[in-house]
């Protein structure tokens, strides 16, 4: 059986992130501590800009007419664009999708003409370390503190070649 799969890039308040924005909400909340309702203020709480062209992208991957996973990318400087909400429906995971997602972002990020890529993980998500680990992120030193803790910091240098665009400032 083939499964129809189709990646759109939207804004995040677009009804595709919905569902995976609500069920990414309460996961971390599970982890964290912290109510849905105060994590998924903070996931859509942000500037739409950050995750929109030229700087950034938000996209959902569709398969049979269903959003199954997606993920975002925002500037952090001029080389370096920042990961952010990488996510796959618990119904869909063990699939590859997360991989799936991760490439996707890195050849947009790559195609925007940033040079860098820039993450940080919890400290309750192995599986996101594991993703980022065997796609060749490097662990940076864990000296970044956020609400939840020491987070996992990673970064990638990417090869950027032809038909690469110029960021604009």
């Amino acid at each position: 059986m083939s499964v129809s799969r189709t990646v759109f890039h939207v804004g995040q308040h677009d009804p595709l992130a919905a569902p995976l924005l609500a069920e990414l909400a309460i996961e971390y909340s599970s982890r964290y501590g912290r109510t849905p309702g105060e994590v998924h203020a903070d996931l859509t709480g942000y500037s739409a800009s950050h995750f929109a062209p030229p700087h950034g992208d938000l996209l959902i991957v569709v398969e049979d007419g269903e959003p199954v996973a997606g993920g975002a990318f925002q500037r952090y400087d001029d080389r370096t664009a920042e990961l952010k909400r990488i996510w796959t429906a618990s119904a869909h995971r063990r699939k590859g999708l997360g991989r799936f997602v991760l490439e996707q972002l890195e050849t947009e990020i790559a195609r925007r003409g940033y040079r860098r890529i820039y993450l940080t993980t919890g400290p309750r998500q192995p599986e996101a370390v594991a993703l980022y680990t065997a796609a060749g992120y490097t662990a940076l030193p864990r000296d970044v503190v956020k609400e939840v803790g020491h987070v996992h910091p990673f970064e990638k240098y990417l090869a950027v070649g032809e038909g690469a665009e110029a960021i604009p400032a």
